[in-house]
């Protein structure tokens, strides 16, 4: 059965049936509501049910969703089913994105490059079969299906729809505990086939604003904002922008080069990499510590910048302070925060 859930205060109805979340429901239907995970881990999508009563959840970590919240009539989306009329409060919506939607499309694709770019990070290409293309925003990110399961990953593209037509390109941090880890290290080779089922996600650059940027990544977070500079050089957007770009050692950076390129393709921009850990050999003299302790040594006051931020929980999390710290709205902050099935390697 279909029913119908209203979305205030923006006066959005959509349809959703009862075998699928919310968050699918609208996504299916080009309405681009906050989330992150789609797991029920980060309450990036929690939401206030005003109207109705017959929710039910999938299963969902209680540090996104306390009991208490529960009783109160707070949602996750990406895990409520609906099974009756409901309406209901977004907490963290942004207008300008959520009636922008593109449709999700299931698609197969060929793997056309699977290479290490630092020691737990591959650089993985695939190549559009059926369909032929993909559309989605820079920045945007897919699920992975993990063959001979039922289980999936999701992952953010590197690149812009016109890039490189009927390709997707990912940067993916290897977990020695990880489902898709395993596979993409041990199994996944050139010619494979993958499914894939996508876009997702709203870390997409904000079109109606001129002011500065400010990027934050750690990790795999360096894809999707690779994605919206790839995306900026290529439309000629001259905003003024700084990436910051946390690793522990030299030998974690990855994708050097393109960005110092970048640095003379886009006008104002500056490229800042950070090692928390230098080893001696490196022969390293740029920035030291943490990447979020960098941001805040060299920047001034922030107020009336867009920062987005991509990478671990951690890293994550102590970026929206430091940023918020230095003036920058806490709604003009984007992110995206991975979550992890495996262990990370020490």
């Amino acid at each position: 059965m279909k029913h119908v859930v209203r979305f205030e205060p923006v006066g959005i109805e959509i349809e959703v049936d009862e075998d699928q979340t919310i968050l699918r429901g609208a996504a299916e239907q080009g309405v681009m509501l906050m989330h992150g995970c789609k797991e029920g881990q980060c309450a990036s999508c929690k939401s206030f049910i005003l109207d109705g009563e017959d929710v039910e959840h999938d299963k969902y970590s209680t540090f996104a969703l306390p009991d208490y919240e529960l009783e109160e009539g707070f949602t996750l989306l990406c895990r409520a089913h609906a099974y009756e009329d409901l309406t209901i409060e977004l907490l963290n919506y942004d207008e300008e994105m959520i009636r922008s939607g593109l449709p999700i499309t299931e698609a197969t694709a060929e793997v056309v490059a699977n290479e290490p770019v630092t020691r737990d990070m591959h650089h993985l290409v695939l190549r559009l079969v059926e369909p032929a293309e993909l559309k989605f925003f820079p920045g945007q990110y897919v699920d992975i299906a993990v063959p001979g399961t039922d289980e999936h990953r999701s992952f953010s593209m590197a690149n812009t729809s016109s890039r490189e037509s009927g390709q997707l390109e990912f940067v993916i941090k290897v977990y020695p505990d990880g489902l898709f880890s395993r596979y993409l290290e041990q199994d996944l080779k050139v010619g494979d086939r993958l499914e894939v089922t996508g876009p997702f996600g709203v870390f997409t650059l904000r079109e109606s604003h001129d002011s500065e940027l400010v990027f934050v990544g750690g990790g795999a977070g360096m894809a999707p904002i690779l994605g919206l500079l790839r995306s900026m050089a290529e439309r000629g957007i001259t905003r003024k922008a700084t990436f910051f770009y946390g690793a522990r050692t030299r030998a974690d950076l990855c994708f050097t080069d393109e960005l110092r390129g970048l640095e003379s393709t886009l006008p104002g921009f500056r490229y800042v990499p950070a090692l928390s850990e230098p080893a001696e050999g490196d022969g390293w003299d740029g920035e030291t510590g943490m990447v979020t302790d960098v941001v805040e040594r060299m920047s001034e006051r922030l107020s009336g910048q867009d920062a987005y931020v991509c990478g671990p929980p951690p890293m994550v999390e102590a970026a929206i302070g430091t940023l918020g710290a230095l003036g920058v709205d806490e709604a003009r902050i984007y992110f995206d925060k991975f979550t992890t099935t495996g262990e990370p390697g020490q």
